[in-house]
């Protein structure tokens, strides 16, 4: 009897080791997200990329010891497989931003969808998952963008700190304006940070101003995933 006894308890046990935990989601899907929860953290974010700067600007973060979200396209990402591969070998966050950089709020449900499948159809190939965090393009959305990310399980993005960075491509307008925008918006509470990898000027200078700024303060710069209590495994499908 206790033979059986240890046999069973034995078969219970090598069970729960081998049963994987279900996944727990902390971010809600098809709702509009502007700020981390996680106390002392900024999430710089990265729109529009991969382009022919942001090996460069991973290199600075690496010497930061800082993590970013990378909110893709799908041509760049296309033809970049590798800096995909390279973004989240290094601890960063591979998002999604729309295959083409279409205002959603302009697409019946089949179009909006459409973004967001083709894109991944890129994206899994070279990461083996596709992501499960997105942005839309010029951060807009209407009810029937949100029902379609919450249909596809997606989390929605957008940023209480918006640079700017496309409107001041030159070597004093970044710091004057882009730069002094961050610290504006940080100062009134702002914590997810709205860049874009493809412009020479927000890589070449404003990227380490703001980590600059970011260590001085004493935050840690992390992944909107990790800024939101989502652990790696929940940045994915």
């Amino acid at each position: 009897m206790f033979a059986t006894l240890a046999l069973v308890f034995t078969a219970l046990a090598s069970n729960a080791l081998t049963t994987p935990l279900p996944l727990v989601r902390r971010v809600p899907t098809g709702q509009v997200i502007t700020q981390c929860t996680t106390p002392n953290t900024i999430a710089l974010t990265f729109d529009d990329g991969p382009s022919e700067y942001t090996p460069q600007l991973l290199d600075l973060l690496s010497r930061y010891s800082a993590r970013a979200t990378f909110f893709v396209l799908g041509d760049a990402a296309a033809q970049n497989p590798g800096l995909l591969q390279r973004m989240r070998d290094e601890g960063h966050q591979v998002g999604a931003h729309t295959y083409d950089h279409l205002s959603l709020p302009s697409l019946g449900y089949d179009g909006i969808a459409s973004q967001m499948t083709r894109l991944e159809e890129v994206i899994r190939p070279a990461l083996g998952v596709a992501p499960a965090y997105m942005r839309p393009p010029y951060l807009e959305t209407n009810e029937l963008v949100l029902q379609v990310m919450r249909d596809l399980d997606y989390r929605v993005i957008s940023a209480s700190v918006d640079t700017k960075d496309y409107e001041n491509q030159d070597a004093d307008a970044i710091i004057n304006t882009s730069f002094q925008l961050f610290l504006d918006q940080l100062d009134a509470g702002g914590n997810i940070v709205l860049a874009h990898d493809i412009h020479y000027w927000t890589v070449a200078s404003l990227a380490e101003r703001m980590l600059q700024e970011v260590n001085a303060r004493g935050l840690i710069a992390t992944t909107v995933g990790d800024c939101l209590g989502d652990g790696e495994i929940a940045w994915y499908h």
